[in-house]
């Protein structure tokens, strides 16, 4: 069997898999980032207390109600969603019309109050969530073992971003939801409630996050630190990508995703930080993103 620069093929293209995996989760995430400030101009700091949210309640749809995993996929990101609506009735809507710095400190306050009430009530060990038995085991490869459960989560991750992003692009809604922020004045006159259309806006950018919650709980301990951990990684992607640039966010997360693992293999200490350090370069140079409109 080859290597590539003395690195066995399997440890190689596992870590690649790994790479594939994290950014699948940034895809997600920077994808639900990106329709809420790009339409709404919010900077939602509580996504990775949302993103967390989801995997709690598909935790507690399985250990309370007895509700499965493909469930618990549907139910989940539903439930969060609609707490999503309430906090943008009652809290987020009246920052509209003010600076960003108000919206991302209000953000930021509830991401705190969300991780401080589960982290008072769960602890911070983390709790097992089991793969479902269809998705359990791998398949061998050669080159490699993929474990099914892991290629799923790729899978329904590239699927959920393409079909959110022709959605907003190509379709007469997302013109709407366009339409509603460059003019809500204009769109309100056809007859489109406008404050409707972006609270339930905010709302499928949050339910994003609690689908990326529920696939990432089998995979990693569900925690109240989950989203902590990752929202600020996610912040970087959207930055690269583009604020508000929907196909930015979706290229950049698996990109990232990537150039991470590749990292793992060949330095892993800069793994960590090597995401940061490609931000501050696009900033230097494109500073509206890969996929960004310049102001």
């Amino acid at each position: 069997m080859f290597e590539l620069l003395g690195i066995p093929p399997q440890a190689l293209f596992g870590q690649l898999l790994l790479g594939l995996i994290n950014g699948s989760f940034y895809a997600l995430l920077s994808l639900g980032l990106a329709i809420i400030f790009g339409l709404l101009n919010i900077i939602n700091f509580t996504h990775g207390a949302q993103y967390m949210m989801g995997a709690f309640v598909a935790w507690m749809l399985l250990n309370y109600l007895g509700i499965n995993y493909w469930a618990a996929l549907v139910l989940a990101p539903v439930i969060v969603g609609i707490t999503g609506v309430i906090i943008e009735r009652l809290l987020i809507s009246r920052l509209y019309h003010l600076d960003h710095l108000y919206g991302l400190l209000l953000t930021f306050g509830l991401a705190l109050i969300i991780q401080g009430l589960f982290r008072n009530e769960y602890g911070i060990s983390g709790l097992p969530y089991q793969i479902p038995s269809q998705l359990s085991g791998g398949m061998n490869l050669g080159f490699m073992f993929l474990p099914n459960y892991r290629g799923w989560v790729v899978v329904a991750s590239l699927v959920v971003c393409l079909a959110t992003w022709f959605v907003i692009e190509k379709t007469r809604l997302g013109a709407y939801l366009r339409a509603a922020t460059e003019n809500p004045t204009l769109v309100g006159a056809f007859g489109i409630n406008v404050p409707r259309l972006i609270t339930l806006t905010y709302g499928f950018g949050v339910a994003l996050a609690a689908f990326a919650g529920v696939l990432a709980a089998p995979i990693y301990s569900v925690n109240p630190n989950m989203g902590a951990d990752l929202i600020i990684v996610v912040f970087a992607v959207v930055v690269i990508g583009g604020m508000g640039s929907i196909l930015g966010s979706i290229v950049t997360g698996f990109g990232l995703g990537l150039i991470e693992g590749l990292t793992r293999v060949f330095y892993p200490e800069g793994s960590a930080v090597v995401i940061f350090v490609i931000m501050a370069i696009v900033l230097l140079v494109k500073p509206a993103g890969l996929f960004g409109r310049a102001a």
